[in-house]
């Protein structure tokens, strides 16, 4: 660790480096324990500080320098990521540039860190399972922007976010990344290593765990303001899948027909329906099979297809829209019942369509379909019993496919979904009656539970990956990819400023949604890169051998209740990756 100092006009060398009394524990600094570079710039000597920070810890406005040293360990053809901090402890501002030197062969990506609102923390949850409750409500970060350089006001931190692809014939062992820091006008920089051990395991795609997160195409052309479905729509909505893909998400929803209960102006359904005469349809699955050929250029091999029954206990069909003139109009009305005689001729004369389109395609076994999203009790039940009976008879080749998010481990004892999906503070029930399940979250649960809000610890996040392996779930889902309309309106938000989309506290803040609308493409979120890594961590364990009964994991037994630390999930990391003599190196 070093500042490289050239004596250009910018840099005055007043006690270049302090020692910050939190960053060594005997004050001095060591391998592991190195302070954070400070110097002193320009003609009144204004000073700054750099660091280095990992991925698990939020850098806030106000977070103080740490370490200018840091570790971190990654698989061959895998990815890693950590942050380049930057504090300006003067009262002018200062502009800085952060680049990656000297490692083009680990395709370094450099972003800024930005901050949006948290106006209020998750509630009913104990602030030791929040993150950043010293610094808040007020700012976090979350957006990476496609930028390489900060401006910094009076006594503000912001922090770089390196992201790093670990080529799968990389040399094994230890090799530094340099990262340089620049004030701007300054000919010298803040020079820092961090010290990239790279393991002899080459890690390749998950196996046998699928990963959904809901897509909204209209959400698209309402934030950019496109045609529905033009050509600049297609642009917009390919770069987010992609983004989709490469993040771990490998099944993709397919919007064919509208599951959701506000009325469209543009609904986004794939599929072009013309009712020919009364009660007689058409269909035409032109668009349909674009965005599915689309999508297996990406990557895509497995598609989850669009609810026949609206969520919360089936009680109405699924929307289909229809052109008239220059309108869409829903073909029956939104109130009518789900078992109506409207709808059941409507099935007979799709589904035998769609299963032709399937068997066409190559799809029917790697399909998965829903019946109604998130029913509950009682009449629920009931009414999830009799759509299930109707697919029996006029759908059986969906029998082993049909998927939904449901907690009542009664829809897993009585065999009435296929794929139960349990959210995850319902799954311990479906863990002890040995129900094959996945699981998901949506709005819910806070608490000690995992999931992945504004204010969710990211060392938690990191965790999704470690605690599927060890709990056996056998895949994910998440409602909110790109979620960005106002919620169930036809009225698009402003997720830079709102990240609850006006529905807080029912919904906490970054649930609705995991990237932003860039210029040409998506923001990531750093939830979302933290995700993927807790995705490719799962992966590492599958290609380690790693049991769920293993030892290593024995500290986790709920979804609840399991480690929370950054160390315990570094010496896991470096146990798996580098063997147990390295894990018990501090």
């Amino acid at each position: 660790m070093r500042l490289r100092a050239c004596g250009g006009p910018m840099i005055a060398l007043a006690a270049v480096v302090f020692l910050d009394p939190d960053a060594s524990r005997a004050g001095v600094p060591s391998a592991s324990h190195r302070p954070a570079i400070r110097a002193r710039i320009g003609k009144d000597g204004a000073e700054v500080a750099y660091w280095l920070e990992g991925s698990l810890r939020r850098v806030y406005p106000a977070t103080t320098p740490g370490n200018a040293s840091l570790s971190l360990t990654a698989p061959r053809a895998g990815r890693a990521s950590f942050q380049v901090c930057v504090r300006n402890e003067s009262i002018h501002p200062i502009g800085f540039d952060c680049a990656v030197v000297g490692a083009d062969e680990l395709k370094p990506r450099v972003r800024l860190v930005g901050l949006v609102p948290l106006p209020h923390f998750t509630p009913g949850t104990d602030p030791a399972e929040l993150e950043g409750v010293e610094h808040g409500p007020g700012l976090v970060p979350d957006p990476l922007y496609p930028e390489t350089k900060a401006l910094l006001g009076p006594r503000e931190t912001r922090s770089f976010w390196v992201s790093l692809m670990i080529p799968a014939d990389a040399r094994p062992g230890p090799r530094p990344v340099k990262v340089r820091v620049t004030p701007w006008g300054a000919a010298d920089a803040g020079e820092m290593d961090a010290n990239l051990n790279v393991a002899e395991l080459v890690v390749g795609r998950r196996r046998d765990f699928p990963v959904i997160h809901w897509w909204r195409g209209e959400a698209t052309w309402d934030y950019y303001q496109t045609g529905r479905f033009d050509e600049r729509w297609w642009e917009l909505t390919r770069a987010q899948l992609r983004d989709m893909w490469d993040h771990g998400s490998d099944v993709m929803p397919v919007p064919l027909l509208v599951a959701r209960r506000e009325p469209f102006r543009r609904p986004c359904q794939l599929l072009d329906v013309e009712e020919t005469s009364p009660g007689t349809y058409r269909f035409d699955w032109t668009r349909t099979r674009r965005f599915l050929a689309m999508c297996r250029e990406i990557g895509f091999r497995e598609f989850e297809w669009s609810h026949l029954w609206i969520y919360w206990g089936a009680e109405n069909p699924v929307r289909v829209y229809a052109r008239k003139g220059d309108e869409f109009v829903m073909l029956w009305p939104p109130d009518i019942g789900g078992f109506s005689d409207t709808f059941l001729n409507f099935l007979d004369q799709f589904l035998p369509e769609f299963h032709a389109f399937l068997k066409a395609e190559g799809l029917l076994e790697h399909s998965y379909f829903h019946l109604s999203d998130e029913p509950g009790d009682g009449r629920h039940i009931e009414n999830y019993r009799r759509a299930r009976a109707i697919l029996r008879e006029k759908a059986p080749w969906m029998t082993g496919r049909i998927m939904d998010a449901l907690s009542n481990i009664e829809y897993g004892r009585q065999g009435l979904t296929d794929i139960p999906i349990p959210m995850v503070n319902a799954a311990q029930a479906y863990i002890d009656a040995k129900i094959p399940h996945w699981v998901y979250y949506c709005c819910a649960p806070s608490g000690p539970w995992l999931n992945r809000f504004l204010d969710t610890p990211l060392v938690k996040v990191r965790m999704s990956g470690w605690l599927f392996h060890r709990l056996g779930a056998k895949g994910f889902l998440h409602w909110g990819f790109n979620y960005w309309h106002k919620m169930e309106r036809e009225e698009i938000g402003d997720p830079f400023h709102d990240a609850s989309n006006g529905s807080w506290p029912g919904i906490p803040f970054g649930d609705p949604f995991l990237i932003y609308p860039g210029e040409d493409g998506p923001i990531d979120s750093i939830r979302w890169e933290v995700f993927a890594e807790s995705l490719q961590d799962m992966a590492v364990l599958q290609a380690a051998g790693v049991k769920p009964d293993d030892a290593i994991l024995s500290d986790i037994r709920s979804y609840a209740d399991f480690p929370k630390s950054e160390d315990w999930l570094r010496r896991a990391v470096d146990r798996v990756l580098l063997g147990p003599k390295a894990a018990a190196v501090p």
